[in-house]
């Protein structure tokens, strides 16, 4: 199995990793919070493919804005979305998997991501308020800070039962998650690309 990868530097260096069976694309989505990046790069060094931060590809306005506690709108999104997509969609051609954190708060913004790989899947981590914002308040973030949560719990839109998606409770362990996770893409009839 590969070893986890650091983030790639370019859309180009998310597709070098070869896919253990079959090729996908999957985006961990959630609030802030959720364990994104832990459930992600756990299910990516599962799935023998590379994880992407997402939070490591906004321009610097947009984390300027975070940090500032200022919610970021659909139009400081849309670029950010852009890049993401183009991750998946350099995977999707080279048929390599890709694990990729994202908030994905929108059903249009799953649909931008969903324009860089048709076939995308979205393993969607949620939990009760109390749980978020107790996480929220123990953790160190470099640019999100606690107060943002609850714009992003009144922006999410659940993912629908047309979206290729499902949703995980994060009172289970983030090991748990990820390896049920896997076990679902693994029966999906349309993980290749």
């Amino acid at each position: 199995m590969p070893q986890l990868s650091a983030a790639p530097a370019s859309p180009a260096d998310a597709a070098d990793v070869a896919p253990a069976g079959p090729a996908c694309q999957v985006v961990v989505m959630g609030v802030s919070g959720c364990g994104k990046s832990t459930v992600g790069r756990l299910l990516a060094e599962g799935l023998g493919a590379r994880y992407i931060e997402g939070d490591e590809h906004h321009p610097p306005a947009n984390v300027e804005r975070m940090r500032a506690g200022t919610p970021l709108t659909d139009a400081d999104r849309a670029p950010w979305l852009q890049v993401l997509a183009g991750f998946l969609r350099e995977a999707a051609a080279a048929e390599r998997s890709v694990v990729l954190s994202c908030s994905a708060l929108k059903r249009h913004y799953r649909d931008v991501l969903r324009g860089g790989s048709p076939r995308l899947h979205f393993v969607h981590l949620h939990g009760t308020r109390e749980l978020l914002q107790a996480r929220v308040a123990a953790r160190r973030h470099e640019y999100m800070p606690a107060t943002l949560l609850q714009s992003q719990l009144e922006a999410l839109e659940p993912p629908g039962a047309d979206e290729r998606a499902r949703s995980f409770d994060i009172a289970e362990a983030a090991d748990a998650i990820a390896a049920r996770a896997q076990q679902w893409l693994q029966l999906q009839p349309q993980r290749t690309s």
